[in-house]
């Protein structure tokens, strides 16, 4: 009998609810009030370092009185000296976001990020550093050329996001202090829209330069595949040529190594392709969501980005999809050979098998012929020593004729001895 009073907590409950319930939730935006100044970092881990990393922040945490992260969050946010951390595991890397709000972030861009680092440094550094971003928020409105003037003039994007409530701006390159520079003037926001905003520019940060890392692989892969497609068409021409097993094989073995070469690459850069399909899908996402308005005389950061950004992820898909259509190519040019090569070996067994299966038939006869002589030999060795017995018992006086009795038991011997051979034939064929 269930207790009303339960409610959905009577029944017994799965496996995985909690955990799928708790997906939507696990990176909650947190309100932003403005002014506030954020340094946000972004470090390539292992699976050692992503725990070691974690138990730094538990460590930093208790030694303030205050719980850390659980060993399954993915979200921490914990205030550590005056500055608040806002800690992120994600499946690779790590983000450590540290927002500094008040009086010291009232001027845009000021202090310098240096004067900051301090703070930050209350933790070790995890891992190697991919993603350093320094966003700056701040209440009211400014002249979008007043900010398009922080940045380089050669490339600055700046455009109206959230509907017109806010003025977004960067030039997505490292500043002096190595961070990639992002102002947002906040003219009607409230707090949480503020906080939406600036996670979805610190995601579009970091996901886009994570989605870059497939573009040095695919230039590592670009000679060796260039070699491959060049070689590929040569192969192809003799394939039309090459005749006898020997010729076949040495081409399959030609072919063969190139797919083996070609599958280890394929299987080496499978993750990072994938990972960039994905942190591209999540840039795209992201643009979309922050509602942004073009301003003239500048680039929104979704123009901006797909400009800059589209050919590196298109030159990734452009190494995969190349990547497969070799695989394609060497897997029939190699099933063809094999086919080929088969298909001879099969002409050459049915060609030995035709000449044992003469040979067997000559053998045969050969036999048959042996055992014609060797009947007529001993038949005739027989016949002698019969005579021979024969002449001394007519010589002792026996009323026996030799020849006439020699004569009459040479059908009966060469009979006996025809069968003897046979059993014995057929005694060894048994065997």
């Amino acid at each position: 009998m269930l207790e009303a009073n339960l409610g959905a907590s009577a029944f017994e409950q799965h496996a995985l609810r909690a955990k799928i319930l708790g997906e939507l939730h696990a990176r909650p935006t947190r309100p932003l009030e403005s002014p506030a100044r954020i340094l946000h970092f972004g470090f390539l881990l292992d699976a050692g370092q992503a725990e070691a990393d974690r138990e730094a922040v538990v460590a930093a945490a208790l030694s303030r009185g205050l719980p850390g992260p659980d060993p399954q969050a993915r979200q921490y946010r914990v205030e550590m000296a005056g500055v608040s951390l806002t800690w992120e595991r994600h499946g690779e890397f790590v983000t450590h976001s540290w927002e500094f709000s008040g009086a010291e972030s009232e001027k845009l861009l000021d202090p310098p990020p240096a004067a900051l680092m301090q703070k930050v440094q209350l933790l070790p550094q995890p891992g190697p550093l991919l993603v350093a971003a320094d966003l700056h928020i701040i209440a009211g409105d400014v002249e979008p050329a007043k900010l398009g003037d922080l940045f380089d003039p050669l490339q600055p994007a700046v455009s109206e996001a959230n509907h017109g409530r806010a003025l977004i701006a960067s030039d997505f390159a490292p500043d002096t202090f190595g961070f990639v520079r992002i102002v947002i003037v906040n003219r009607s926001m409230p707090a949480i829209a503020a906080g939406r905003l600036a996670q979805r520019l610190l995601e579009i940060e970091t996901y886009r330069t994570l989605a870059l890392l497939g573009l040095p692989e695919a230039q590592r892969l670009g000679p060796s595949m260039r070699a491959i497609e060049a070689k590929l068409p040569n192969l192809l021409a003799a394939l039309n040529h090459s005749q006898g097993v020997a010729q076949n094989r040495r081409l399959l073995d030609d072919i063969t190594g190139l797919a083996a070469q070609l599958e280890t690459d394929a299987a080496l850069s499978l993750y990072r392709f994938g990972a960039t399909h994905a942190y591209n899908d999540l840039v795209l996402e992201r643009l979309e969501s922050i509602d942004e308005t073009t301003l003239p005389d500048y680039p929104s950061f979704n123009g901006f980005l797909t400009r800059r950004l589209q050919p590196a992820i298109r030159t990734c898909f452009n190494v995969e999809s190349r990547q497969a259509d070799l695989s394609r190519k060497l897997s029939r040019a190699a099933e063809l050979l094999r086919t080929r090569v088969d298909t001879e070996v099969e002409q050459q067994n049915g060609d030995l098998l035709r000449q044992m299966g003469e040979r067997v038939q000559l053998q045969l006869r050969l036999q048959q012929t042996v055992e014609g002589l060797s009947v007529a030999a001993i038949t005739y060795y027989i016949s002698s020593v019969l005579l021979k017995v024969l002449e001394g018992a007519h010589e002792a006086g026996a009323g026996l004729n030799p020849t006439v009795w020699t004569g009459a038991a040479i059908p009966f011997i060469a009979g006996f001895v025809w069968w003897t051979v046979r059993q014995i034939r057929k005694h060894h064929m048994g065997e």
